[in-house]
């Protein structure tokens, strides 16, 4: 399987020090196209991209794995793809996200928090007392294990 061969080489180039925080999300293959998306605990840009994508068209040609014609893309997630990984999660702290979670439970909020085996994320409620009513910050923690899909939410109104 190609996939895993690009995978291979993926983890081969990562150890490399300019690479040694890069991980990989997802590779993906549908007949001549391969997608391959890739994250790092720091930063992540074009030129990184471009670089590893040069290094895996040369093994893809050199060994002929996916014909003469392909499309090769070779990229970070993207705002749209759901965080797959614990460790996506800590450069995101102070963002607002939206979780679902195994029980169907939808969580907006910022994150404000990772740990080993939860997040915790911050957000406002309106509590009705009377005729009255207030607004309480709250914190939830919630299991990496009871997450079913969290994106971040992105928002691109001034302040």
């Amino acid at each position: 399987m190609v996939e895993r061969k690009i995978e291979k080489l993926l983890l081969e180039k990562f150890e490399e020090e300019e690479y040694a925080d890069f991980f990989i999300i997802e590779v993906m293959q549908n007949n001549k196209k391969l997608q391959v998306f890739i994250d790092s605990d720091s930063n992540i840009d074009f030129t990184n991209c471009r670089k590893i994508s040069r290094y895996l068209e040369e093994h893809i040609d050199e060994n002929n794995w996916l014909g003469e014609k392909y499309i090769l893309e070779v990229s970070s997630p993207g705002i749209d793809r759901p965080l797959k990984f614990p460790r996506q999660y800590k450069k995101n702290i102070g963002r607002r996200m939206e979780v679902l979670t195994k029980e169907d439970e939808k969580v907006s909020g910022t994150l404000i928090e990772v740990k080993e085996e939860e997040i915790v994320l911050e957000y406002k409620v309106r509590i009705k007392e009377g005729k009255k009513k207030r607004t309480e910050i709250v914190q939830k923690a919630i299991a990496f294990e009871n997450i079913n899909r969290a994106i971040i939410k992105f928002s691109f109104s001034k302040k």
